[in-house]
């Protein structure tokens, strides 16, 4: 049986406001593209604190780039995204990432993306309406 596709990207954007849609639909397929992360976590670490064994490795880092999206995601759309009660594990695995000494504040504020958000939107928005 295929893996399923995760769906987060196109979702988590949505959630952002930076295309139109249904937030609580997108709300939804983030949540599911979390559970599924969430189980490749557990199956990856083997009980370890990362997704590569006992110190960040590769997919860490690749996962861990969505960690400053999730909370302007969160802040924006007012619903929970890197949920404690939905994913424990992956959400613990998110305190641990960004709290690892290699990553130190390398993880975008949220409030910061917020921000830069808004003028993206606002950019994209005046460049929309100045064409024919």
């Amino acid at each position: 049986m295929p893996t399923p596709r995760l769906q987060l990207h196109s979702p988590l954007r949505t959630l952002r406001g930076m295309v139109g849609g249904d937030k609580a639909h997108a709300a939804e397929q983030v949540s599911a593209a979390l559970r599924q992360l969430e189980e490749a976590f557990v199956e990856c670490s083997c009980g370890k604190p990362y997704f590569g064994g006992d110190d960040v490795g590769f997919l860490d880092i690749v996962v861990g780039s969505y960690i400053g999206w999730f909370g302007a995601a969160e802040r924006i759309a007012g619903l929970p995204v890197l949920d404690e009660v939905r994913t424990p594990r992956l959400a613990a695995w998110a305190v641990r990432f960004c709290a690892h000494e290699a990553v130190g504040d390398l993880v975008p504020d949220a409030a910061r993306l917020v921000e830069f958000g808004e003028v993206l939107r606002a950019a994209l928005a005046a460049n929309a309406s100045s064409r024919p």
